[in-house]
């Protein structure tokens, strides 16, 4: 009896150090989204259309980033309906090391929790050069919603990219792009991105359509 007393005695001991430790943790992270966010107010700021404004994301803002993965795939992938993935990848390399920001329409209060006023984001990451072996600044996503485009949203958010690549030391920027979005690939070409190298993907499933 005093063996099992003991035990469960050390399990709440033990649970209740674990739960100080995440709280702690939590709150580092918070704390380095504050840092971030001060660091990078001063080049952060975009020349966006009137009526648009930028504001940088945080963690709470994983459902927000889950809901433009989904519609970029899906206007790209209109006959792909499952694309469920896309939310473990978020939940995998979404972190303070990989910030988002977020363009929503002007003159409303700026809240992760008003889905709809939210138009475009821009997520970053990094990336080694694989021929030089340094890291550079990696565009993971750039999506704005299509009643909005055509007003230098994207373009303001490549300028964001840059400027967050160029901050940290890094001496260039890079991005992938399916070879079907047409629009973006002009977009990226005058702006002064160039190809580097060629992903090629063979099936194995026969195309029904053929």
């Amino acid at each position: 009896m005093l063996t099992l007393k003991l035990k469960f005695n050390f399990d709440i001991f033990t649970l209740f150090w674990m739960n100080i430790l995440k709280i702690s943790q939590e709150k580092e992270i918070q704390n380095q989204i504050i840092k971030n966010s001060i660091k990078y107010k001063n080049w952060m700021r975009a020349d966006l259309p009137i009526g648009y404004q930028l504001r940088m994301g945080s963690l709470k803002d994983s459902s927000l980033l889950d809901k433009f993965m989904y519609l970029t795939y899906q206007e790209l992938f209109p006959n792909q309906h499952d694309f469920s993935h896309l939310t473990e990848t978020v939940s995998k390399y979404f972190s303070v090391n990989t910030p988002l920001w977020l363009v929503q329409r002007a003159g409303k209060p700026l809240s992760s929790e008003i889905n709809d006023l939210t138009v475009a984001c821009l997520w970053m990451g990094s990336a080694i050069d694989q021929v030089m072996g340094e890291r550079y600044g990696h565009i993971f996503l750039i999506f704005v919603l299509p009643e909005h485009r055509q007003q230098g949203i994207g373009t303001n958010l490549i300028k964001v990219a840059e400027n967050w690549a160029k901050a940290r030391g890094d001496r260039q920027i890079g991005l992938q792009v399916f070879t079907q979005n047409q629009p973006a690939l002009n977009l990226y070409r005058r702006l002064g991105f160039q190809p580097q190298s060629l992903s090629m993907i063979k099936s194995f499933y026969r195309n029904l359509n053929s």
